[in-house]
């Protein structure tokens, strides 16, 4: 799957697209492929707030539970219900339909600490993604 270029990226394979001052999250493919058919998601409601490099939520799957990181801080203004409802979305459109929040930015400078989805497609490759 390609990886969309005007996305940012973190280490911990989440991304971000920024429209404004609001910021869409989702798991990357690579992520949602490392962790088999996504059987739950756990996020925070509307209002939350999330600070970036902390755990803002949990995906389970039928291997592992993993931690959702915030790869930028804000506050919730909404949450993907449609994958709530149906988690196995994340596994077949981590880039579209699936993403999980959507966040208005708190210091919209930490994009600019994120990976370009150049660094990101490296940092898979090099390291297998770990």
């Amino acid at each position: 799957m390609a990886i969309p270029q005007d996305y940012k990226f973190t280490k911990t394979h989440e991304w971000v697209k920024i429209d404004g001052d609001v910021a869409t999250i989702g798991i990357t493919d690579f992520a949602q492929g490392e962790l088999g058919d996504i059987t739950y998601l756990e996020l925070p409601g509307v209002g939350s707030e999330v600070r970036q490099a902390e755990p803002f939520g949990v995906v389970e799957s039928v291997k592992a539970a993993s931690d959702v990181y915030a790869p930028v801080s804000g506050e919730v203004v909404e949450e993907n219900t449609a994958a709530i409802n149906a988690p196995e979305v994340v596994n077949s459109s981590p880039f579209g339909d699936a993403w999980l929040l959507k966040i208005r930015l708190s210091d919209p400078s930490q994009v600019d600490g994120l990976m370009s989805a150049g660094d990101y497609e490296k940092l898979v490759a090099v390291s297998g993604g770990h």
